[in-house]
Parts: C-alpha cells; sequence; structure tokens
C-alpha cells in the first residue's frame, strides 16, 4: 500500500508570519495537529501543536508571535508514490508523528500520520508500523511532530 492511498489529502498550509493563534484557529478547523508552513511556493517547515506549547507559550510569547518563532524548521516528508512501510521507516528514524506528502514536482498533497497507517493495517493487515517499534519506539520520546 502507498502513502497516497490512506494520507490525508485536504492540507492547509500556513506562512511563517501568521500567528500562532491563527495556525491553533486553522488546526482546531480541521481537526489536525500539524500544519505545513510554506514561503515563495516552497516548504520551509511545520508547525505542531506541541511546538506552539513549548516554544511559543511556554517561553512567555504572546498569541500574535509568528509561526516562523515556533515552528520547526526543515522539512521531513515522503513521497506519495513511497509504501506505508516506507513512510513508517522514515517517521521512526526522524521521531516524528506525522509526514508531509509530497508528489513526484515536489508539490504538497497531503498528510500521513500514524493513525493513517495504523488504520491501514487494520484494514488490510500490512505491518508498516512494525519498522516503527524495530527502529526507534516513537511513542515513548518527546516528539509530538
Amino acid at each position: 500500500m502507498k502513502a497516497i492511498d490512506c494520507m490525508t489529502a485536504h492540507v492547509r498550509l500556513c506562512a511563517p508570519n501568521d500567528t500562532i493563534q491563527d495556525a491553533a484557529r486553522t488546526m482546531k478547523e480541521m481537526d489536525v495537529g500539524l500544519l505545513p508552513v510554506g514561503e515563495n511556493d516552497r516548504l520551509i517547515g511545520t508547525i505542531t501543536e506541541r511546538d506552539i506549547v513549548t516554544r511559543a507559550l511556554a517561553a512567555g510569547k504572546a498569541l500574535d508571535c509568528p509561526v516562523k518563532e515556533a515552528m520547526s524548521p526543515g522539512i521531513h516528508y515522503c513521497f506519495d508514490t513511497d509504501t506505508i512501510e516506507k513512510a513508517a521507516e522514515k517517521m521512526a528514524v526522524e521521531q516524528v508523528r506525522r509526514l508531509p506528502v509530497l508528489n513526484e514536482q515536489k508539490r504538497l498533497v497531503g498528510i500521513i500520520s500514524l493513525g493513517d497507517i495504523a488504520k491501514a493495517e487494520a484494514i488490510h493487515g500490512t505491518k508498516a508500523l512494525q519498522e516503527i517499534s524495530k527502529t526507534n519506539n516513537v511513542g515513548a520520546h518527546h516528539s509530538a511532530h
């Protein structure tokens, strides 16, 4: 099974100059825990609920703090043609729970999460999540990305 088969296709980007409050509202509206951050037609990072709490609010920053001050820079991603096993392995190596999914042209087409992979495994009987427990126990570490 490929990443495109179980990813969430409806993704919204936020900009680095958006406020963390705007990002949090978008997360609430979409019922997601991660937003890709884009600038000049390129992904430059991601922001998670945890980033907002630990890098902004816990540091005493205001709700109008720009996303760029709280986001995780750099992008860990998989391709839409990658198997879910490969996506799970990348999540384990990078210690993240979600990955942006890109097409061949490196355009964002979705987000895949551990939950998406778990649902696909329950339906199709694959064993992608075993890769995570073999490679690294992602749930035992700090990452909520």
